[in-house]
């Protein structure tokens, strides 16, 4: 009862400081004049629209900026007496430039610009702008630089970014660890994240900017996430107009059709961005093996083999909105839709055996098929002052909704020693979650200082049942004792203080994050109740210090946290696998990580990358599997039962061996300390891990581009008691330029010496070994076609707070 109230006592104040800030740092209304005029063409008198007309000051800095309407018109209001440069550009016209003394409303009148006549011959840019640029608390990567994007799924191109690996099954790994928040143009989208490797799997790289991965999550962030966050942006901050891309792809046999795209407008002072796409993934017939040996005084071994196949769809769409009410007010907002639906067959034949012979045996048939859909929305209001500039208050409300249903139909033939009938599974998710939110930022001087309050509730809500087979009516009959319904209530409150300081050379970033988190877990058939109660106090801070000689130190240390999703705490029990059972832990409990960082960056030729990082967590959640010698069965699920520490390294380099030939590396090694408690016996998992990517990429004239990537990704944890096989694979991509700078044709062929790759998981425990063994394919081919139209000269506005939903893990 006293945290609550000390917790409660911490957000009231932090509201007070807010709202007393405003009052102390009032200044002055600085000027109230106002600048308006119409562009035309000085040939034919036509008004022109979207005309940019800047305003800078004596040392060429650009003060304040407009653009003209449809009718050519343009006013610039709240200005200062001042003498003024005014600029006025567009494409297709000739700068103008001329002096104005401004002391009182003034009237520019009709201003004629001049068409461009001038022809000049193409220029070759032998340039090229770097993929990679590195900041206190991030790096950033831009696949528009990187030409293998246009024939490479989002999801394809994590492997090139530093810190980021992909694992056997294609999961995403930061920092060798699969704990993150992914953010879509810095913002949640609780729907996208619930499906986020098909989504990232069918959307075309070629419509994403650039990705950020945040090492270093300021404070204004949510604690949740225990690697960082890593955000995709899809909009471009360009001018007026419309611009987009569109992108249609195949890759076979494994893969299917798919279409992404993205577009951006501007119509007077509304604004919008979009993205959008579809995709198909079928996996032919493959086969598998999954072996178990048993000690101790009945030793058994267990062995099924089998085939299976699955088809998955995809589709997704993403849109941000903006309408600028007067230069004070902004109103943004955001929607985020998608769905899915997987099918699953798998047929098996299973034999258990003892010392002394066989002791069972069955043939299964496993037919599942699950359907996710979401669906997200948020609303912004941004308030200016006119007495300082860049001090803004915003105001913040988001709704998130997401269904997971999951069916399995289980058929049993030829059993021997086995009396489990015919049974189906089926699961109801719900999942949704209401966020308001309050953020103030202000400057003072050289510091900008940032501060809000934030609330989430969120509801989530399984029903699970069983049903055996009834020989005697033939129907199915539901098991109550195998069946149940779960509802798990979570509410996060938070506060936040953070602190920019950005020097001649330094740029430092601090501040703490207070959280406190109340969560009730209801079995609503078994009648009982769960409930965990929990405060967090995680401070944060990133020191930059940039050289003369385009190199760069930065270095960090921040606690993150990890709360169990409904994923991690749903009680429900896969039972696909009669000897093999999954199920969750509605008792687990979050787990803090402390994280040291430093990093060396050089922009020069050669362009460089260096991290060091030394993290540990106590109280981890991790996969325990125990064996169960009464009824042959090994379940898994999630306990707070490890500790773990990590000293690791990440190295990123590129350089421009000649005109046409690039050649760039991303490589992370990180050694892993794991140990916890499986059967009441300590287990220790501590292994050296390591990726490394070679890229080589040859440019040539007249469009054509050619990139072979080599990838080498060692053994991995899968959990305290398991680890996954090494692999290395080889890519390589062609690229086209059809229309200059409109139209691009990409091909690319995976792994094209190897057809398949044996995909494999050993899980160990005190009294059992196990290895599962699947045959995947690995040669695949796929084509591309991307197209770009438009043209823009404006941005998208946005609110520069808004929520972000990132404290929650499955």
């Amino acid at each position: 009862m006293k945290t609550k109230q000390h917790f409660l006592g911490i957000i009231l104040l932090l509201v007070f400081v807010i709202a007393q800030t405003g009052s102390v740092l009032g200044q002055a209304n600085s000027g109230k004049l106002i600048i308006k005029g119409t562009t035309i063409d000085s040939a034919t008198n036509t008004k022109l629209a979207f005309v940019t007309v800047k305003l800078n000051d004596d040392k060429g800095e650009t003060i304040r900026a407009g653009i003209s309407k449809e009718d050519g018109s343009f006013s610039l209001s709240m200005l200062a007496p001042s003498t003024y440069h005014i600029v006025i550009v567009t494409l297709g016209y000739a700068p103008k430039t001329f002096l104005l003394n401004l002391h009182k409303d003034t009237d520019l009148g009709l201003i004629a610009l001049k068409q461009q006549v001038n022809s000049l011959k193409e220029v070759a840019i032998t340039g090229s702008r770097p993929i990679i640029k590195q900041k206190a608390d991030r790096i950033i990567y831009d696949l528009q630089a990187d030409p293998e994007s246009k024939s490479n799924s989002v999801l394809g191109m994590m492997h090139k970014i530093p810190y980021i690996t992909l694992d056997g099954q294609e999961n995403i790994l930061l920092k060798g660890n699969s704990s993150f928040k992914v953010l879509i143009n810095g913002r949640p989208s609780p729907s996208m994240e619930n499906n986020l490797n098909a989504i990232l799997k069918s959307m075309p790289a070629s419509t994403i900017q650039r990705i950020e991965v945040i090492t270093i999550p300021p404070s204004k962030y949510d604690g949740e996430g225990l690697a960082g966050i890593i955000n995709i942006i899809t909009v471009k901050k360009l001018n007026n107009g419309y611009s987009g891309s569109l992108n249609a792809n195949e890759s076979f046999p494994v893969g299917g059709p798919g279409a992404g795209g993205s577009f951006t407008a501007k119509s007077g002072k509304f604004v919008i961005a979009a993205f959008g796409g579809a995709s198909v993934a079928n996996t032919p017939k493959t086969t598998f093996t999954n072996s178990r040996e048993t000690f101790g005084s009945n030793a058994t071994s267990l062995l099924q083999t089998g085939d299976r196949r699955s088809n998955n769809k995809t589709a997704y769409f993403g849109t941000e909105m903006s309408y600028e009410i007067d230069s004070l007010h902004l109103l943004s907002g955001q929607f985020n839709l998608n769905g899915s639906r997987a099918t699953d067959h798998m047929a098996q034949v299973s034999s258990l055996d003892g010392t002394n012979g066989p002791l069972q045996s069955y043939d299964l048939l496993n037919n599942n098929k699950g359907t996710s859909y979401g669906w997200d929305a948020a609303v912004n209001y941004q308030i200016g002052f006119k007495t300082v500039k860049n001090r803004l208050l915003t105001f913040s409300y988001q709704y998130a909704d997401n269904r997971n249903n999951r069916n399995g139909d289980v058929t049993i033939t030829n059993p021997i020693n086995f009396n489990t009938p015919d049974y189906t599974q089926t699961d109801i998710q719900k999942f949704n979650e209401h966020t308001f939110q309050v953020d103030f930022v202000t400057p003072v001087k050289k510091v900008n200082i940032e501060a809000g309050v934030k609330g989430i509730l969120r509801s989530s809500n399984s029903n699970f049942g069983y049903n055996s087979f009834n020989n005697a009516t033939g129907q199915f009959d539901a098991d109550a004792a195998l069946s149940n319904q779960y509802t798990n209530k979570q509410n996060v409150f938070s506060a936040y203080n953070s602190y920019q300081v950005n020097l001649k050379s330094w740029n430092i970033n601090a501040g703490v994050r207070v959280e406190g988190t109340v969560i009730r877990a209801d079995f609503i058939s078994t009648a009982t109740v769960a409930d965990q109660n929990y405060f967090n106090i995680l401070p944060s801070i990133a020191v930059s210090k940039n050289f003369s000689d385009q190199t760069a130190l930065n270095f960090g240390f921040s606690q993150r946290i990890r709360r169990p999703g409904i994923n991690r705490l749903n009680p429900y029990i896969d039972r696909s696998n009669p000897n093999f059972e999954l199920t969750g832990n509605p008792n687990l409990r979050p787990v803090l990580l402390n994280d040291v960082q430093a990093g060396f960056s050089s922009n020069k030729k050669l362009s460089l990358n260096l991290g060091l990082d030394y993290s540990f967590m106590n109280n981890l959640d991790l996969q325990v599997a125990d064996f169960d010698p009464a009824t042959q069965v090994t379940r898994t699920s999630y306990a707070n039962t490890g500790k773990s520490s990590s000293f690791g390294s990440n190295l990123s380099v590129s350089y421009p061996v000649c005109k046409i030939y690039n050649v760039s590396l991303n490589g992370n090694v990180m050694y892993l300390w794991l140990q916890g408690i499986a059967d009441g016996e300590i287990v220790h998992n501590d292994r050296l891990m390591y990726s490394f990517s070679l890229s080589n990429g040859l440019r040539f004239n007249k469009g054509w581009a050619v990139n072979a990537d080599l990838n080498v990704v060692s053994r991995n944890p899968t959990g305290l008691q398991g680890y996954s096989n090494s692999f290395v694979s080889t890519a390589f991509s062609m690229n086209k330029e059809l229309i200059k700078n409109k139209l691009g044709f990409a091909a690319r062929v995976n792994n094209p010496f190897t057809g398949y790759r044996n995909n494999i998981t050993r899980i160990f425990g005190p009294d059992f070994n196990q290895l599962y063994n699947s045959r995947d394919y690995y040669r695949s081919f796929g084509i591309s076609l991307n197209y770009k139209f438009g043209g823009l000269n404006d941005g998208v506005n946005k609110s520069r707070r808004s929520i972000e939903n990132n404290d929650v893990a499955n």
